[in-house]
């Protein structure tokens, strides 16, 4: 390779390498016990689709638990429900933004299905064990993540521009801001109940 290709092609790397970068800062919830399962998202794009993942998502009910309790997944993401437990599980959601949906009830080791199709905050139940709650929040963008318990989140890969980030959190009330992404980019959020 001689060194003017070289150093073009050095050239054009770094340039792509400058157009994406990330969202990462914090998002503290007022009023609960930690700040983690917050979902940060960045806000549907005008004129962007993005193809949905041919893999499902896996969420289990094990002792009586939505494990992960909050998923976050893209519009169009089929999620796997596995009964990890000795008991019958079911189930369901009640919100119109994923049709209300009911798989039924299932044994040990056997799996059902959902595709969520549109952005959405659906809350999981089960009806053989009404204490059992769990989230699937839908995504428009494939640029997403789930807070840890100190409210920390890295959603990576998000090209440069101006974006509506929405943040969702079981016990607190959703909020959203304009973020403008130049690279990596702090942005704090602070919600309540």
């Amino acid at each position: 390779m001689s060194k003017t290709l070289l150093l073009t092609a050095l050239g054009l790397g770094a340039a792509l390498c400058a157009q994406a970068g990330d969202i990462h800062g914090k998002v503290t919830c007022k009023g609960v016990r930690d700040s983690a399962d917050a979902v940060v998202y960045v806000a549907a794009i005008p004129g962007k689709t993005f193809a949905a993942p041919a893999a499902h998502a896996k969420m289990d009910q094990k002792n009586l638990v939505f494990i992960p309790h909050v998923m976050a997944v893209l519009a169009g993401t089929t999620v796997d429900y596995l009964n990890s437990d000795a008991v019958l599980h079911n189930v369901f959601s009640p919100d119109a933004c994923c049709d209300k949906f009911n798989l039924g009830t299932w044994p040990q080791g056997q799996s059902k299905s959902y595709t969520f199709k549109k952005e959405c905050a659906a809350t999981l139940l089960c009806k053989v064990h009404p204490e059992m709650e769990g989230f699937v929040v839908t995504s428009p963008t494939p640029y997403f993540a789930v807070t840890k318990a100190d409210g920390s989140f890295t959603i990576p890969n998000v090209p440069d521009g101006a974006y509506t980030v929405k943040v969702w959190h079981p016990k607190c009330k959703p909020s959203q801001k304009a973020v403008t992404v130049a690279g990596a980019t702090a942005a704090a959020f602070e919600i309540a109940k």
